[in-house]
Parts: structure tokens; C-alpha cells; sequence
């Protein structure tokens, strides 16, 4: 009996979410995917996160032909997203990444995404899709540095060809492992991924609020610069 209504929970949050598929579940995903890439709120939106359960989701929905467009699609979202912080970055500079007594947005962050870009280069615009902070930040510095805009496109579409793809589909064959465990835990899991999602963008959110309350940490000026780094 507690057996069915566990399951029973299990479909119907699988159904809310996925039955909004086409509409609120892409427009979801691709807009976190989108601002996880290259917007400063990306840095507190469970973006990559996002793929991971989405995957087991489809899997849960025999949806095979909707995970291949949702790889496609994200992929496209992520490339968009970091042209559109190379962008932003090459107008603006990455004053605005950074606040002072920030911990989400600080000036260390900042530096940290510019000393892995200085050093590995293109390469750099390649893992960053892995790391979340430097995700979101290294495409600012690229732009504000006024890297190649072709070197760069091409990192981040390789970049992103190695990141969204793996995650989705992590998430999509994952799912059958699920068939393997009791009911119960499967539920547990499903809601669980759900609820971490869902919990980490409304903390992640009130955070960047309270972070862009701060004032602003401007870039120090090159002899300071250079003092630091001597």
C-alpha cells in the first residue's frame, strides 16, 4: 500500500514536469543553460546541475528522441550564452563580477577565472564548462582581455559539445540503474534531485540579491596590479 503511493508520488512529479515538457521544462533548461554561460546570475543557477536529473527525467518518459533534441538545443544555449558574456565582457569589463566583502562575487574569484585563462589559453574556455564559477566568468575576462573572438568561439563550442551532451546523457542511462532499487528509494531519488534543484536556485537567487547590494570592487589599477603579481 505504501509501496503504490510512493510510486503514484513518483509519476505525478515526474508527469508535472515532463508533461510541461515542450514548453516550461525547455524554457527551464535553456535559460538556465543560457545564463549559467554568460550572465553574473549564472553563477548562482544550478545550469550544468540542471542537465543531470532533466536526463533521468527523459529516460523515466521513453523519451529518446527529446534527449537528443535537448542535447542539441542546450548545446546551442550554452555556445549563445558565453558569445553573449564574451560580449558583455569585452563592453563592460568584469567590473560588475565583482563586490566588495562579496564571497559569490568577489575580486578573487575574478582574479582566480583570469590567472586559469591567462595560463592555459584557449584550453581554459574548454574546462571551464566544469568548473561552475569559472564557467560563468571566464567569458567576461575573455571579452574584457579582448581574446581572439574566433580562438574563443571555437573553445567554447568545443567546450560545450564536451560538457551538455555528457551530463544529459549521464542522467539519461543513469535512469535505468533506478530500475534496479525499490520503489521507494526511486522515489526518494526522483524527488530528491527535484527538491536540490529547486532549493539550490531560490538559495542561489536570494544570494546574488544580497551580493548585488554591495558596492562595487572596481579592477585595480596596473601598478597595483603589478605589485601583486611582483
Amino acid at each position: 500500500m505504501v509501496v503504490t503511493e510512493y510510486a503514484g508520488a513518483a509519476d505525478v512529479g515526474l508527469d508535472l514536469l515532463t508533461g510541461a515538457g515542450p514548453v516550461m521544462l525547455w524554457l527551464v533548461v535553456l535559460s538556465f543553460i543560457f545564463a549559467q554561460c554568460g550572465l553574473i546570475i549564472g553563477l548562482v543557477l544550478p545550469g550544468g546541475t540542471l542537465l543531470f536529473p532533466v536526463g533521468i527525467m527523459l529516460a523515466q518518459q521513453n523519451a529518446d528522441l527529446q534527449v537528443w533534441l535537448m542535447a542539441i538545443a542546450a548545446t546551442i544555449a550554452a555556445i549563445a550564452g558565453n558569445l553573449t558574456g564574451y560580449v558583455i565582457g569585452h563592453k563592460a569589463g568584469t567590473v560588475v563580477a565583482a563586490r566588495k566583502g562579496g564571497t559569490l562575487l568577489s575580486r578573487e574569484k575574478v582574479d582566480r577565472a583570469r590567472t586559469f585563462l591567462n595560463r592555459h589559453g584557449v584550453l581554459a574556455v574548454v574546462a571551464a564548462r566544469w568548473i561552475p564559477w569559472a564557467g560563468t566568468l571566464t567569458p567576461l575576462i575573455a571579452g574584457a582581455a579582448g581574446m581572439d573572438r574566433r580562438r574563443y568561439a571555437w573553445g567554447s563550442t568545443l567546450g560545450a559539445i564536451l560538457w551538455v551532451p555528457v551530463v544529459l546523457f549521464a542522467g539519461f542511462y543513469a535512469a535505468g540503474l533506478l530500475t534496479l532499487v525499490p520503489q521507494w528509494l526511486e522515489t526518494a531519488v526522483v524527488w530528491g534531485l527535484i527538491g536540490l534543484v529547486l532549493a539550490s536556485t531560490v538559495y542561489g537567487v536570494w544570494r546574488y540579491v544580497a551580493e548585488m547590494r554591495k558596492p562595487i570592487d572596481p579592477m585595480p589599477g596596473p601598478e597595483q596590479v603589478s605589485r601583486q603579481h611582483s
